[in-house]
């Protein structure tokens, strides 16, 4: 047996990786991380501008990257973005499903029954969430069965794992999410090649621009009985921070994770394993 080394079991140096929703809080945080490690990064955003400014912060870190304007939920869009990239950098070694969200008006509330929730909102959100996973999937997985090798990072959400009230649209997305993430590796290794990864990281709660409004007093700041109650069912006691998820990212994309795929990974404070008693 080989001596375990750690550059072989966690580098990601000289790879590529393209992230979708990059511009956001947590994938931005992924973004510059994984451009510390070495990676050639592609920021896909529906906001330009944005992503432009994220690249930049990472060029002034050292790393390399390339701002892209990506709309997930348009085939010509995600094509164009894979084209730029391949053409640019030769290959995708890496995709990462981050792009999706939640809507106030897809969510039940005192205000908003079930019963009255507006069907463009609901749609909306189940197809960022899962089409907008599943269509660059299509994109870059096409690339990556050319390659013969490549690797993808899903997002799902403990709303997949544990059913949360009220957020129906997400919830039910982010299931689709996880489901597709052990279909899509299954049918990639079996069809395309062993060296093809599918894999997810179901983030616990996060505060981010699209659930804010859930756990926090928009005028106050303070908790919302919701966000207390989040608070008080993780065992870590707290929100998580965007660099928390690094580590579990790094480990999947890396060469010592070769034989992880269709997996669903809890990055969440230990929210999954508590029972409330």
């Amino acid at each position: 047996m080989a001596k375990y080394e750690l550059e072989g079991l966690f580098s990601v140096k000289g790879k590529t990786a393209a992230i979708t929703g990059a511009a956001g809080i947590l994938c931005g945080e992924m973004a510059l991380a994984l451009a510390d490690l070495g990676m050639k990064i592609a920021i896909l955003d529906l906001r330009e501008e944005a992503a432009a400014e994220l690249a930049q912060k990472v060029k002034q870190r050292g790393g390399e990257a390339m701002a892209v304007g990506c709309n997930v939920l348009k085939r010509e869009s995600v094509e164009q973005a894979c084209a730029k990239i391949v053409a640019a950098w030769g290959q995708v070694d890496c995709l990462i499903n981050g792009a999706g969200g939640n809507r106030k008006d897809a969510t039940t509330s005192p205000q908003t029954s079930f019963f009255d929730l507006p069907d463009e909102a609901l749609k909306f959100v189940f197809e960022l969430n899962c089409i907008g996973t599943i269509l660059p999937s299509q994109i870059f997985g096409r690339q990556m069965a050319q390659q013969k090798h490549g690797c993808i990072i899903n997002i799902s959400s403990m709303a997949a794992v544990r059913p949360l009230t009220n957020v129906i649209g997400y919830s039910a997305a982010k299931g689709a999410v996880s489901n597709f993430t052990q279909w899509l590796s299954v049918h990639l290794a079996q069809n395309y090649s062993k060296d093809i990864r599918v894999n997810a990281i179901a983030p616990g709660f996060f505060l981010t621009e699209q659930n804010r409004f859930l756990l926090t007093d928009e005028k106050s700041g303070e908790l919302t009985a919701r966000g207390k109650t989040i608070i008080g069912h993780t065992p870590a006691g707290r929100f998580g921070d965007p660099e928390d998820l690094i580590s579990a990212l790094v480990w999947l994309l890396g060469p010592g994770a070769k034989f992880v795929t269709g997996t669903v990974i809890p990055v969440d404070g230990g929210f999954s394993a508590f029972g409330g008693v």
